[in-house]
């Protein structure tokens, strides 16, 4: 025998005895603790949103589930951590829209692609913006709010937290509506909205589950959401696309993605637990009460999903000039 028949002889039997394995290792899993990444601090609504993937996937797969967080960047340091992780479904992402979309557009771009680097699993859920005000202001509705603001160019002040999706979101009506608003730098939602609250500027866009108690009990007035459906804490409150702006969407997401080249099997695995497991009643309703819509969808969508999202906010992003703190 040839030493090149040799040496393919030699590959064949290595392939017979390690694919096996591979296959085995794959059916078998998970069969040791799954790490899902949560690229922000712990305390905030994607650190629960990751705990609560963690516990759903602990039942349907009978195997634990731990959140480890990754904040910094913008999320972009936990993000990029599981991008250049071992594609074995042992390391996860909990990927949203700062870290996967709108961190796209700016210069210079994040040190991944989330198109390129990531098999997106399943998006978990999305949930609006919101448009508040402070009661004193003199708009009652979405509609008021444009006239007034486009009759007081200049004079509209709003809390702006930097690259946060609340602050692409006031861009985007910016550029639809053709406004002049001026933002108020703030680190963070919570003074941002206390502000509100306290009248010191009249109003902001920020996310649903913030300013839902607030609404409820008449300390601020919700004047429209971003999704292109009504909300169903928010029934009343009309949607940015129903008022004059058709298409207008701007929703916060989140989902489950892991390092391109994880194998197929275990990615339809996790798929298939993250949609029956959101299919349960009491999972979902920890969702739904806080006013997000549970997605759970299969991959093929979700990517999809973040494709478009990319293309949407990188155009925006750019078009403000947003930078990066």
């Amino acid at each position: 025998m040839s030493r090149r028949s040799l040496f393919f002889a030699l590959c064949v039997v290595a392939s017979m005895v390690t694919l096996p394995g591979a296959v085995r290792a794959q059916a078998d899993y998970p069969s040791r603790p799954v790490k899902i990444v949560v690229p922000f601090p712990a305390g905030g609504t994607s650190d629960l949103m990751g705990r609560l993937i963690a516990d759903v996937l602990g039942r349907e797969l009978k195997q634990a589930f731990v959140v480890e967080n990754k904040g910094g960047a913008g999320g972009a340091i936990g993000t990029e951590q599981v991008a250049r992780a071992q594609a074995d479904g042992y390391t996860l992402l909990l990927s949203g829209i700062g870290s996967n979309a709108i961190i796209h557009g700016f210069t210079p771009k994040p040190p991944y692609d989330s198109n390129r680097d990531f098999v997106h699993i399943s998006q978990l859920a999305a949930g609006p913006n919101v448009l508040v005000v402070n009661p004193a202001f003199s708009a009652k509705t979405f509609q008021e709010f444009i006239a007034w603001v486009k009759a007081h160019p200049g004079k509209f002040d709003y809390g702006q937290v930097n690259a946060s999706s609340g602050h692409v979101t006031t861009e985007y009506l910016k550029q639809v509506a053709g406004l002049d608003m001026v933002g108020i730098p703030y680190k963070g939602g919570a003074p941002a909205l206390n502000d509100v609250l306290a009248g010191q500027i009249p109003g902001m866009f920020t996310n649903q589950d913030a300013v839902l108690p607030h609404v409820k009990a008449g300390k601020l007035r919700a004047l429209a959401v971003t999704s292109i459906e009504r909300n169903p804490l928010y029934p009343d409150v009309p949607t940015v696309a129903e008022s004059g702006y058709p298409g207008f969407s701007a929703v916060s997401w989140t989902g489950l993605s892991a390092p391109k080249g994880t194998p197929a099997a275990v990615v339809a695995k996790l798929e298939a637990a993250m949609i029956k497991g959101f299919s349960d009643p009491a999972a979902r309703a920890k969702l739904e009460a806080s006013g997000f819509v549970v997605v759970a969808s299969g991959s093929t969508d979700y990517r999809r999903f973040v494709q478009e999202e990319i293309a949407r906010w990188e155009q925006v992003v750019q078009k403000a000039g947003i930078k990066l703190n």
